[in-house]
């Protein structure tokens, strides 16, 4: 498995496994536990999997949570998705900088997020399947939403977005979420 720093995003890592491929198949590793301390991620931090389907064309986020914010392993283990994760940590050095990428069942690579970062992605095929591997359980009174189409953030979603949740689509814009007096994740 290989491992690469994120350039664009400070503390994001991409994971990146050697499927075993047949005529039967493929065979991927898509967690290795010592390939993650190799670059300082606690492999016995994670406290929850978590699954989403969804349908082409589906956006979900852009999501993070307040608090004691959210690390998380995303690989998109069925279909593809484009994969989006923005700084929103005041404090890092590329703070409002994001990194796109175009996850696959087929590669089966994985995104390490740092808490305080956003995420999102939209499904390129029908169906797509998001496994999310989180450091802490869910706690919806923490949940952040920030506008997909946020023109301060300019994201290049590549297809026009089919549905969304209604939370999604009541998402607060990027500035009043870093305005002073409103919290933001840590």
């Amino acid at each position: 498995m290989k491992v690469t720093q994120v350039p664009e995003v400070a503390g994001v890592y991409l994971f990146e496994p050697t499927p075993h491929v047949d005529e039967r198949g493929f065979f991927s590793r898509t967690f290795d536990a010592e390939v993650a301390r190799s670059v300082g991620i606690d492999p016995d931090g994670f406290a929850q999997d978590s699954l989403s389907r969804s349908r082409k064309g589906v956006l979900r986020g852009m999501h993070l949570r307040s608090g004691g914010g959210e690390s998380k392993l995303v690989r998109c283990s069925a279909g593809e998705v484009f994969d989006v994760v923005v700084d929103l940590r005041p404090d890092s050095p590329t703070y409002l900088q994001q990194a796109h990428f175009t996850l696959s069942g087929d590669t089966q690579a994985s995104v390490y997020i740092p808490a305080g970062c956003g995420h999102g992605f939209q499904a390129l095929t029908e169906p797509a399947d998001i496994a999310y591997r989180i450091d802490r359980p869910h706690d919806p009174s923490e949940d952040v939403v920030i506008a997909y189409d946020d023109a301060d953030l300019a994201i290049p979603w590549p297809l026009p977005v089919t549905l969304m949740s209604a939370r999604d689509q009541r998402a607060v814009s990027l500035a009043d979420h870093i305005r002073p007096g409103v919290p933001t994740a840590h």
